[in-house]
């Protein structure tokens, strides 16, 4: 395996930023939850129709849903290598969840970046 790596951090701390260069530095996926979502609900998967209908109501997408996509994504051939993920885990339920998941998968995590900035700075991205 690659390199599996999740990146931590408040909105706007830059982990997009670094997930892009990361993943084309190690060729693997930058997997974004948000851009995630987006691509299961236009897709109109079971999955992204189930979250599209909490999305429709300014709802948050449930736990399990989320957890739901982001196995299915890492089962992807493109993440067998690796994979970067931006915005997950969010809590400790879904972190715990990843691990679950990757352990069924037979795999780990080998990287956790937690990428630190000041308020001023994050409110100034915003």
């Amino acid at each position: 395996m690659g390199l599996e790596a999740v990146l931590l951090g408040p909105p706007g701390a830059g982990k997009g930023t670094h997930a892009a260069k990361l993943s084309e530095r190690f060729a693997i996926p930058h997997i974004s939850t948000g851009d995630m979502l987006r691509e299961f609900v236009q897709k109109e998967t079971p999955l992204g129709l189930k979250a599209k209908s909490f999305m429709n109501k300014g709802e948050l997408v449930p736990d399990d849903v989320v957890i739901s996509m982001v196995k299915e994504r890492l089962s992807e051939p493109d993440a067998q290598k690796g994979f970067l993920l931006d915005g997950f885990p969010r809590n400790p339920e879904q972190a715990e969840a990843l691990e679950n998941v990757l352990d069924a998968m037979g795999r780990g995590l080998k990287l956790a970046l937690y990428i630190r900035t000041s308020e001023e700075v994050v409110l100034n991205r915003l």
